[in-house]
């Protein structure tokens, strides 16, 4: 692996009962380590923008989350405030149940959506992989291609099962090289790390980056 494991990883912490002191210590342990990001609910993108002020680490925040059933014109405006509010990325779930219903115009406009509202921000695309057939997979990813996205994103952590190696590869093959790929949800140690990578990774979102950086696997829910 040619970069440092650290500067694979998001940094993560998405849970309703987060606390400002668990917030401000996720970003100590960005500049610390040197993460790619932190990524953290809305809520809380002012305060790790603050806290993350002149160091390399992003702020990275989520759009339409969990469920991405939320209308496009909600996801647009969630987008353009949190980049007010100092977001750096911005990871936005898909519209599930329209994938699924075949309504594949729609889906491209929700995730064009807020691909315009971020006006270059970077944007990542959360399909949902646990609950979708390699076809749904497949055709969720040329979609994110074709609306414009920077990367497509396995999970969101909080539905039936998080990244797998198959996944990750599958998606890389369908986007190709020139977007990024994140894999996020049940990577728990070093070697899952890098076997994610392995299969087509360029991103990591995990909420134990600083076990997993020091070889030590751990459990958890994402």
């Amino acid at each position: 692996m040619t970069k440092s494991y650290a500067s694979y990883i998001d940094h993560t912490l998405l849970k309703p009962e987060a606390t400002k002191e668990q917030i401000q210590r996720i970003c100590a342990e960005a500049k610390e380590y040197g993460f790619a990001s932190v990524c953290v609910n809305p809520t809380w993108v002012s305060l790790a923008a603050a806290e993350l002020k002149e160091v390399a680490s992003k702020v990275c925040t989520v759009i339409g989350f969990p469920l991405g059933a939320s209308t496009s014109a909600t996801k647009a405006f969630e987008t353009k405030d949190a980049i007010a509010n100092g977001a750096d990325e911005i990871d936005m779930v898909i519209n599930i149940g329209a994938l699924k219903s075949k309504q594949y115009k729609a889906v491209e406009k929700d995730i064009r959506a807020v691909v315009e509202a971020a006006n270059g921000t970077l944007v990542k695309v959360i399909i949902e992989t646990c609950l979708l057939s390699k076809e749904e997979k497949m055709k969720a990813c040329e979609l994110a291609v074709s609306a414009g996205a920077d990367f497509v994103k396995t999970s969101t952590g909080f539905s039936t099962g998080g990244a797998t190696v198959e996944d990750v590869a599958l998606m890389r093959q369908t986007v190709g090289p020139k977007i990024g790929v994140k894999a996020s949800g049940g990577v728990r140690s070093l070697e899952d790390l890098e076997s994610m990578v392995k299969a087509g990774a360029t991103r990591i979102g995990a909420s134990s980056g600083v076990k997993i950086i020091k070889g030590q696997s751990i459990k958890t829910d994402y």
